[in-house]
């Protein structure tokens, strides 16, 4: 039995390593607010969805095919919660049966193996149930696979089957073993049989059953004998015991499966509503191939600061199709370093199959995203800020392809004006030539006037917002690079309003 809730044709590979990058793209993007937000507490939610998120799809089938079921869950979060549990409850009882002292012992495996599967058979019965009872709620072909498979696989009589034979595998009547003599009059040949059915009429069915051959008593006080006689007794057992582990692995291995794949969408369920409660509106993306070049949003927002701040924020609206770099420049906290968050989460989310946080959001799949940003000066290294990025970006050069998309905030921004924005010139240009997606955010404006001068028409210039008496709106609007971050407007908030901002006088208080 197989989920397939996030590949068509596969399983979801909850072993698969993590990329070199994952470590920079949780500090610079915040993911772990969103894990947290998705997980709602739930550590395997948690895991899974920070697996997920780290290793998106990079094909259009399985994205959409993700989206799909996405939809479904959205439409349904009662019944894919009770699918999760139903699963969850599943692998916890499972742990909670007693293998004892002797685990290895045929006789304890298939004891514990009977009491784990008539517990997996009455989870799968409620399981079944609940697909009769929803699936005309759900259209997504990994949800349809599923029920189908259901109630193809566990059908009444499978159900019938699978409780007869594990009552007769209780042996109420004993054990039959048959063998033979081998070499040096050694047994050999134990085959477990079935018991002849008692064919006699009913009433003398009430006495013992004489049988053919010789009979062998052992006395209850013989201990080597009753030692003799349950070895003979595992012998028959040993094989019916392995094909019943088997049994029991199968099953749970499907229930993990289940519960891992589930566990994504329960987390995508879970950030939906939490974005709805403070108003933010959530869309399906529309990805298009690698040969399509798309970024096209209306109100796209930081999902990772909403979360935080736990309020609607300011989304942006941005048109860069065709564009493969969109340098971002203007006012200090004008929402530069947001905007250049939310792209990336936005990235994320959509190869992951899962919304984005947006009105509109439509842009090509890309072989990854990638980060450099600026980091806090740190006492513990042995050279300077400058050789700090400079490696970084060559560590991260190493691990870039084709069509990977890159994110830089205020990089190489350490060393004076001329010789950062030569680097950061150079180090685009390569990344350009060799067919990457760039979104840069800085300051140094010979950078971004370097080219803009180029006039390329597959570059985007965007910029801070600031209004004429120095608010900042926290949108971005087309326009060209200015020789200024209006510093002296948080200088002025800052120091200025602070100086002028008229104080209380002093309280006196007399003491008699």
């Amino acid at each position: 039995m197989k989920a397939f809730l996030m590949f068509k044709d596969r399983d979801f590979d909850l072993k698969r390593p993590l990329p070199p990058n994952a470590p920079a793209l949780v500090q610079d993007l915040e993911l772990e607010t969103l894990f947290g937000a998705m997980a709602g507490g739930d550590k395997f939610i948690h895991e899974v969805a920070r697996l997920a998120l780290l290793t998106p799809a990079n094909n259009l089938a399985d994205i959409e095919y993700r989206q799909r079921v996405m939809v479904d869950c959205l439409r349904n979060p009662a019944v894919v919660r009770n699918i999760y549990e139903l699963a969850g409850e599943a692998i916890e009882r499972e742990k909670k049966a007693y293998f004892g002292i002797f685990r290895d012992s045929p006789d304890v495996v298939l004891t514990r193996s009977i009491e784990v599967l008539s517990m997996f058979v009455e989870v799968l019965r409620k399981l079944r149930q609940v697909g009769e009872s929803s699936a005309h709620g759900f259209r997504s072909d990994g949800f349809q696979t599923l029920f189908e498979m259901l109630q193809r696989e566990l059908s009444d009589d499978y159900f019938e089957t699978v409780s007869r034979h594990l009552q007769r595998l209780q042996f109420p009547e004993g054990v039959l073993v048959s063998a033979r003599l081998g070499a040096g009059n050694k047994g050999t040949g134990y085959t477990l049989r079935e018991a002849p059915e008692d064919r006699r009429m009913w009433p003398l069915r009430l006495l013992p059953q004489r049988l053919e051959g010789y009979t062998l008593h052992v006395h209850p006080r013989d201990e080597a004998g009753g030692r003799a006689l349950s070895d003979l007794r595992n012998r028959g057992l040993s094989l019916a015991a392995r094909a019943l582990g088997q049994s029991v692995d199968h099953i749970l291995s499907f229930f993990h499966m289940l519960r891992a794949e589930v566990a994504f969408y329960i987390g995508g369920v879970t950030l939906h509503e939490r974005l709805s409660a403070l108003g933010h509106t959530t869309v399906i993306p529309r990805a298009t191939a690698l040969s399509d070049p798309r970024f096209d949003c209306q109100g796209l927002f930081d999902v990772c600061l909403a979360v935080s701040m736990n309020k609607a924020i300011v989304g942006n609206d941005v048109e860069a199709n065709e564009k493969n770099l969109v340098i971002v420049t203007g006012a200090n906290q004008g929402g530069k370093s947001t905007f250049l968050r939310s792209v990336g989460l936005a990235q994320l989310m959509m190869q992951s199959g899962l919304f984005v946080g947006a009105d509109d959001f439509e842009a090509n799949i890309v072989h990854g995203v990638f980060t450099h940003y600026k980091r806090e000066e740190d006492n513990s290294m042995t050279s300077g800020k400058f050789d700090e990025e400079l490696s970084r970006m060559s560590a991260l050069a190493d691990m870039l392809r084709p069509n990977a998309m890159v994110l830089f905030n205020e990089s190489f921004a350490s060393t004076n004006e001329r010789e950062g924005s030569e680097v950061a010139r150079q180090i685009v240009s390569a990344l350009l030539d060799s067919q990457m997606k760039v979104v840069f955010v800085t300051h140094l404006y010979q950078f971004a006037h370097a080219f803009e001068e180029l006039q390329m028409k597959s570059a985007l210039f965007l910029r801070a917002e600031r209004k004429s008496d120095g608010a900042r709106t926290f949108k971005l609007v087309e326009g060209q690079p200015l020789d200024t971050s209006f510093g002296e407007d948080l200088y002025a908030k800052i120091f200025v309003d602070e100086a002028v901002r008229p104080r209380p006088h002093p309280k006196l208080r007399v003491v008699a």
